[in-house]
């Protein structure tokens, strides 16, 4: 034994031994169990460490190569499972000091380098060194060492993430660990001076820095997930808390507040004291100063520094006697900040646009947290500091606005929170600001329109709350009126500023609105108008004012009879000035004659756009108060308005005083422009023809006219099909935006223009309404959020809409415009000169909008007064078009001529079918059902797609169409179809394309896509044959002739399958099988349903039953024949057995007496179908532990056990029950068996055990109960067979599903003190693995709860269900996963909530167990509601505020037990308290905890009252006299008052 001993360690310590052998018998040693060696890890571990030392300390010369085996043998020593059983038994072993500086070193080394090769295992050392607790002494001994190494592992992680390489999770896992150990030693420091030093020397700047590049990172998918997702947020989390404890300690508040202050301040507060010698302050700012990073990066960092370092620093000092240090620390950060050398001077050149950003974000921050910390308090700054806060806001906004920077969003969010602070602090500034952030500025991009207009929003509620807001406006028509040559401003009144506008002007008082109005009349009569003739700069400006005066006379508050007649008259007086001195002087100037030249010129274009927009506002101003203020007097009363004028409603009877010549010159001029000027024609003929409906007599002629107007006025433009979205902003109107505006226009008043617009200009809005939803749909405006209005977005809201069905004439001509445009698709694909279907459907010379007229005549639509009188024999015209393009379809179809479509023209015929989906096609009238209908049929039949086409595209087309047929048959007029054609025919027609177009789908049956298209064709072939049904006209015809031609389509019907099917292929085979097995599905169905008087009229059906059955038969077994040998059973095929299995069951007990004696099926037994059922069952019992995750096998799998089992005779074996639960528990352990899965085909599971256990006999059931007991045993958690406990709980769960009686309920509720002990052992394993939480702890817990509800006044001993609280006292409810967390407590609640409402004796006999587990609920829930400064995810939240719920609902069940729970209520409340005095609640996870504990309250009589006060700690104590003032003032004065008149 010595010499093994003396031998392996001379042959270590021996320089003769080469170093590869030394390494193996190292490694020898540390693994045998036959090496004895006395303290041998000890000596091995010292071996290891003493040659990395020597070798680094240059003792000793190594080779690479053996180096890094050194540090992978010390590795691997670390990590071994060896070592930490030596150490948990209580082994003592030690690492030299010396390693962890060696660490530090090859770590300090590998920064320098800026290489992160070969220093994983170095890394992988340090992190098992820190991870064990006995190893890691060698750092948490010397805080220098572990100081030295989270400074160098910041450093490496900067690195990495500065590098494009993938970020790997190691380097930051033991990031994590470092972090955690610093945090252990730094809150045991005691002098935090000394940590002030060691943050500041040695962390603070790669701490700042290795924050930085976590956020701005571009994670990649080639970055680790856990780092990007977690460990990303949780390092930020953790740099910030290091820097909290670090830099801002209580103990250091002195030596900030000596240095921040000023000498005076300072002698007020501490006379005589000493300045300390610490400067944090000073220390901070060079640390920050000095160059840590690249330079590029240098003030992106300190940037993003100094708002984190200010809101770490009120959070530690900011009370209200501390504002102003608070304040000094604020200007003291921002001189960090480059900005601040643009006050003393610097050039503003030196920022680049994107260092601009980063600058105003990073004071945007500052000034937010200044704003929300109430530090700047006005009065208090000017009377007792002199106003120091408000002279450096003041230079602050003198910087702001000397360098404007309207690019940059930051910018105006900065000055919006110096205007909260203190709109003073800009006033005097108000003009720079009105030009700079509002007038000149040029902002088009949403993220930067957004705060500009929020900053204008603030500047117009301060002055209008100040009554001040004619003061503002001075400032703004000052700006509007300098030079203003730029054709390139911005309208002045967004559709944003216009809302904000409209709320302030609400408020105000209308002397101080009149007082504005009458200001820029003013300025327009004096300055503008008679300079504006050939003035481009003098138009602007009168376009401008023209904006303002517009917006502010529609959003002032309207007269009515209440407003004061002083009021009444200065408006009165306001709309004649700006009638005769600014409208008249404007059409005169306009009415002049101008050459060609001239009137394209921008002043007469601007000039034409500011009067047509002030005359549409003094006529709907003028019109409206006339309406809504009786002492209102219009100017217009006082010029005398020819007879003829009002009689004809020319102009001069909206605005009197302008001439017919005049006006028509100048809408001849106006309506040259494609802008505001002929946008506001159309208001004003909207005007009109609303003024003439409000009349007793009408003028049709007139609004005929107007309306033609309006449409006529921008057909040119739509036409040129160059639009852009629109604002709503009526000034700024452009050649690019009117059609959209005008577009807008129509479809916004259509219920007004439609009645007097002729045929054609209905069919032209049905056209421009399909070619703009075309357009709309290729662009994907559907997911368009912008605000802003577009051509697209107004088709769309139109189509969506309830309106469009009401106007029954515009949608009979939609359809129209829509069946021609798949005319046209499909003739630009037809070859020769077909005659389309479609094109007959179509047709412009068929009145198809007859229908809906004929029963309403009260307005007819006028083409020409002869057009709407047809002869009788013409109404009919539009039937026989339909019967002949009916015709048409089923000969292209019998003839298989279909019209061959290329995956260009398949995608248009997707978009039409899109747009199609999108009317409301259940409430069509008769022949537009029947168009839709029969142009759906035409798709279906007619059309074939290319060869080279995509096949999926081609199954989503026709799938679409399946869906959109269906949709049909739902509506109303659906049975008006057949009046065209013989319901066979039309099946005979879409049958014959379905088997054609099946051949090239042959290869993509196992794609889910084909799948869905069988469900959609089987859908509408049902529904079709259920019209068939309950029509009960032709029945048996129809169906007979539908069945002939199945069977002759069928693969062994000789010559008729060469007629019908060449080339038959297994989508074939497929679709027949479908048609087969929906007509049995449908006559068996409705079969079932007729009551019994009316089972005589379904003989026909019963007849037609058994050779449809024989039929069907036969289709299965051929394509099971067909099916190879050990393959999988095709999907589709059991569906068709299952249904042809209810059609055989049906069929057999309508030849017997089936209501006396449901049971008698012996009829079956000698079926000649029985064979393939048994053969079905056994291949399915075969698959279905095989199966995994196909829902759609499965569902289908089990739908059919179930029919089968049914009828015990059918098993072809004995013990049928047995044998398929034991089918069902290897599917359920299945690897890819989850708890979703399960959840999705629960019922389908239920409905098979309820069938197989209400036929099995007691001996059965007990094999079932033996089979599920043997996997509840706990030996499958420990041998790693957790979905073999999975099958067993979610069998126990279905089990509790079933109704039970007998000898099986007597077995089963005996084996349920077993089961729930079995459960909770379960859960006991399952807890210890976070992976298992989800997939087994929550299913227990539902079959848990299951099992107590069920056991209501059957368990009847007590200690059976207690058992189930050893099942809730060991679920975690901490570091769980969101969605985890969720399932956890529900299921925990509701297993107490069963306990509460089934078992009262039990629950008041263990109420300590009871109340434990209810008061780890209450405190899980306080710890994930807390409050926290980023809310975070909202799914996260809503989580946690449901489960507040919850816990609101137990207090109120618990408060109901009143007599038996009295005892207990102090308790509870006192658990509450402690818990709350603890944490922050967010507001509303407190309001659901308080409601529940006020029902608690209510139960405590006096007494426990005093208890409490007299008994809680001092601090819990204070929390409950808080809730418990609230309980008294809230929740027990309301009570009482609900009391009072309760009966």
């Amino acid at each position: 034994m010595a010499a093994i001993y003396s031998g392996i360690h001379l042959k270590l310590k021996s320089s003769k031994t080469s170093w590869e052998d030394k390494l193996k018998l190292a490694h020898f040693a540390w693994i045998s169990h036959q090496c004895f060696l006395p303290n041998k890890e000890q000596v091995l571990l010292d071996w290891v460490s003493h040659t990395l030392v020597s070798y680094y300390n240059k003792k000793l010369e190594l080779e690479d190569e053996v180096v890094e085996k050194l540090w992978a043998y010390l590795d691997n020593v670390i990590h071994s499972r060896r070592l930490q059983d030596l150490l948990k038994n209580g082994k003592t072993i030690n690492l030299s000091f010396s390693i962890a500086q060696v660490i530090n070193e090859r770590l300090s080394e590998s920064c320098s380098q800026k290489t992160q090769q070969n220093i994983g295992t170095v890394l992988s050392c340090s992190s098992g060194i820190l991870s064990t607790p006995s190893l890691s002494i060698i750092y948490t001994a010397k805080c220098e060492l572990l100081v030295d190494l989270l400074s160098k592992l910041s450093e490496l992680a900067c690195q990495q993430l500065a590098s494009d390489d993938a970020v790997g999770s190691q380097l930051f896992s033991i990031l994590q660990l470092t972090f955690a150990q610093y945090f252990l030693i730094q809150r045991q420091q005691t002098n935090p001076n000394r940590v002030f030093g060691q943050v500041t020397s040695h962390l603070l700047q790669p701490c700042l820095l290795l924050r930085h590049l976590l956020t701005v990172r571009n994670w990649t998918q080639a970055d680790d997930s856990h780092v990007r997702q977690h460990w990303s947020r949780e390092i930020r989390n953790q740099v910030e808390i290091l820097l909290q404890a670090g830099l801002f300690q209580p103990e250091l508040f002195s030596s900030y507040r000596e240095e921040l202050l000023p000498e005076q301040e300072l002698q007020e507060r501490k006379k005589g004291a000493l300045k300390s010698l610490l400067l944090p302050v000073n220390t901070v700012r060079t640390k920050l100063g000095s160059g840590f990073c690249e330079p590029a990066l240098h003030g992106a960092v300190v940037a993003g520094s100094v708002s984190l370092l200010y809101k770490l620093f009120l959070d530690s000092y900011c009370k209200a006697e501390n504002h102003l240090v608070c304040f000094h620390m604020f200007s003291r950060l921002f001189d960090c900040l480059r900005l601040s050398g643009l006050q003393q001077g610097a050039r503003e050149d030196v920022l680049s646009p994107a260092d601009w950003s980063t600058e105003l974000l990073a004071l945007e921050q500052l000034l937010n947290l200044v704003l929300s910390s109430d530090i700047y308090n006005v009065a208090s700054d000017r009377i007792r500091h002199k106003g120091i806060q408000f002279g450096f806001y003041r230079k602050l906004a003198q910087m702001l606005m000397s360098h404007s920077q309207a690019s940059i969003p930051a910018w105006f969010r900065c000055l919006k929170l110096l205007m909260s602070l203190n709109h003073l602090i800009v006033e005097p500034n108000l003009g720079d600001l009105v030009a700079s952030a509002w007038i000149e500025a040029k902002v088009s991009e949403p993220r930067t329109k957004k705060p500009q207009e929020a900053l204008i929003g603030t500047v117009f509620q301060t002055y209008s709350k100040l009554r001040q807001f004619p003061r503002l406006f001075e400032e703004v028509l000052s700006v509007i009126c300098q030079s203003a040559d730029d054709e390139l401003r911005m309208p002045v009144l967004s559709a944003g500023l216009t809302a904000k506008l409209r709320e302030c002007l609400l408020e105000l008082p209308p002397h101080q609105i009149l007082d504005i109005l009458c200001l820029l009349v003013e300025k327009c009569q004096t300055l503008i108008i008679p300079a504006v003739e050939g003035n481009s700069d003098m138009v602007l400006k009168l376009m401008s004012v023209s904006s303002v005066l517009h917006a502010f006379l529609f959003n002032m508050r309207s007269l009515d009879d209440v407003t004061p007649s002083p009021v009444v008259l200065r408006t009165q007086s306001l709309l004649a000035k700006i009638q005769k001195g600014i409208i008249q002087p404007l059409l005169e100037l306009l009415q002049a004659p101008r050459g060609e030249e001239e009137k394209s010129e921008l002043w007469l274009r601007k000039a034409s756009d500011s009067a047509l927009l002030l005359v549409y506002t003094w006529v709907e101003v003028n019109t409206l108060f006339g309406i809504s203020c009786s002492k209102y007097v219009s100017p217009s009363v006082e010029i005398a308005v020819a007879a003829s004028a009002v009689r004809h409603w020319g102009i001069s009877a909206l605005l009197p005083g302008v001439e017919e010549q005049c006006w028509e010159k100048v809408m001849a001029l106006a309506s040259g422009f494609a802008s505001t000027s002929k946008y506001c024609l159309e208001l004003l003929t909207l005007q009109k023809m609303k003024m003439i409906l409000i009349q007793t007599k009408g003028d049709p002629q007139a609004l005929q006219h107007a309306a033609t107007f309006i449409l006529e006025s921008g057909r040119s433009s739509m036409n040129r099909g160059e639009t852009e979205p629109w604002d709503g902003d009526i000034s700024a109107i452009n050649d690019f935006t009117y059609p959209t505006a005008h577009w807008h226009l129509v479809i916004s008043n259509l219920t007004i223009l439609l009645p007097y617009l002729s045929l054609k200009d209905v069919e032209y809005i049905a056209n421009m309404l399909l070619e703009t939803l075309v357009l709309a749909k290729a662009q994907e405006v559907d997911g368009d959020q912008e605000p802003s209005i577009s051509i697209g977005k107004v088709s769309l809201r139109l189509l969506h809409s309830p309106f469009l069905p009401e106007m029954k004439v515009l949608h009979c001509a939609f359809l129209s415009s829509l069946i021609h445009q798949f005319s046209k698709v499909l003739h630009s694909a037809a070859t020769g000169s077909v005659d389309l279907p479609l094109q007959q459907l179509s047709a412009d010379n068929i009145p198809w909008h007859e229908e809906m007229l004929a029963p309403c005549k009260t307005v007819e639509l006028v083409e020409a007064p002869s057009e709407n009188k047809l002869p009788k024999d013409e109404l009919n015209l539009s039937w026989k078009t339909l019967e002949k393009a009916a015709r048409c379809i089923l000969l292209l179809a019998k003839n298989s001529s279909p019209v061959i479509l290329k995956e260009d023209q398949l995608e248009s015929c997707l978009r039409l079918l899109e747009i199609t989906s999108l009317l409301k096609l259940d409430n069509l009238f008769p022949s537009e059902c029947i168009r839709c209908f029969l142009l759906l049929l035409s798709l279906v039949a007619n059309t074939r797609a290319n060869v080279s086409c995509s096949k999926l595209l081609s199954l989503k087309f026709l799938r679409t169409c399946f869906h959109l047929l269906r949709c049909l048959q739902a509506g109303r007029n659906a049975n008006s179809v057949f009046k065209i054609f013989h319901a066979s025919d039309a099946l005979e027609a879409v049958m014959t394309s379905l088997f054609t177009a099946s051949k090239f789908f042959t290869d993509i049956l196992t794609d889910p896509a084909w799948a869905e298209y069988l469900q959609e064709a089987q859908t509408f072939l049902e529904h079709f044959l259920q019209m068939i049904v309950e029509r009960r006209q032709s029945v048996r015809i129809n169906l007979e002739k539908f069945m002939s031609f199945l069977v002759s389509c069928k693969p062994d019907a000789g010559a008729a399958r060469s007629k019908h099917c060449k080339n038959w292929n297994p989508a074939a085979g497929q679709l027949l099988l479908m048609a087969f097995t929906t007509l049995c599905h449908v006559i068996t169905l409705y079969l079932q349903q007729q009551p019994e008087k009316k089972l005589r009229s379904a003989d026909v059906l019963s007849a037609l039953l058994e050779p449809a059955i024989l039929q069907m038969g036969r289709a299965v077994e051929h394509g099971l024949q067909s099916n190879m040998q050990n393959q999988p059973l095709p999907i589709a095929f059991i569906p068709s057995v299952t249904t042809l299995l209810k059609a055989d069951l049906s069929h057999v007990l309508s030849k017997k007496d089936w209501q006396k004696n449901p049971k008698e099926l012996s009829g079956l037994l000698e079926h000649p179908h029985i064979k393939l059922y048994q053969k079905f069952y056994s291949q399915i019992l075969r698959e279905l532990p095989s199966a995994g995750d196909h829902l759609q096998f499965l569902q289908s799998a089990l739908q059919f056990l179930t029919v089968f089992c049914s009828v015990p005779d059918l098993s072809p074996g004995k013990e049928t029950a047995v044998t398929v639960v034991y089918a069902v528990k290897k599917l359920l352990a299945g690897p890819e068996i989850t708890v979703q899965v399960i959840q999705n085909i629960e019922m389908e599971l239920t409905e098979v055990l309820v069938q197989l256990l209400g036929n099995c006999s007691a001996e059965e059931f007990y094999a079932i109960m033996r089979l599920v007991l043997r996997g509840l045993e706990v030996r499958n958690i420990w041998q790693q067979n957790a979905k073999e406990v999975l099958s067993a709980v979610t069998l126990i769960k279905l089990l509790l599903s079933c109704p039970l009686s007998g000898d099986k309920e007597k077995a089963f509720w005996f084996a349920s003190p077993q089961i729930i002990t079995a459960l909770a052992m379960q859960t006991k394993e399952a807890c210890q693995d976070q992976v298992l939480i989800s997939t087994i702890v929550v299913p227990i817990l539902e079959t848990t709860a299951a099992l107590l509800r069920q056991g209501e006044g059957v368990l009847l001993n007590p200690h059976h269900v207690a058992l189930a609280f050893s099942v809730l006292l060991t679920v975690p409810l901490d570091h769980l996963k969101t969605e985890d967390y969720g399932s956890i407590f529900l299921g925990v609640h509701e297993v107490l909530f069963s306990i509460l409402q089934c078992h009262p004796k039990v629950m008041l006999k263990a109420a300590p167990s009871f109340l434990n587990s209810f008061h780890r609920l209450v405190v899980s829930v306080m710890h994930e509601g807390r409050q926290k400064g980023d809310r975070g995810n909202t799914d996260e939240f809503e989580v946690t505020l449901k489960c507040a719920n919850l816990v609101e609902r137990m207090y109120t069940h618990i408060a109901a037990e009143t007599e038996e729970f009295t005892v207990f209520s102090a308790f509870i409340v006192a658990q509450y308290v402690t818990e709350l005095q603890k944490v922050t609640l967010h507001p509303a996870v407190k309001k659901h905890l308080t409601e529940g504990i006020y029902r608690i309250l209510d139960l405590c009589i006096e007494r426990d009252i005093k208890f409490l006060n007299a008994s809680l700690p001092a601090g819990v104590r204070e929390v409950f006299k808080d809730l418990y003032n609230d309980y008294n003032h809230y929740h027990k004065a309301k009570k009482q008052g609900e009391e009072k008149y309760t009966a």
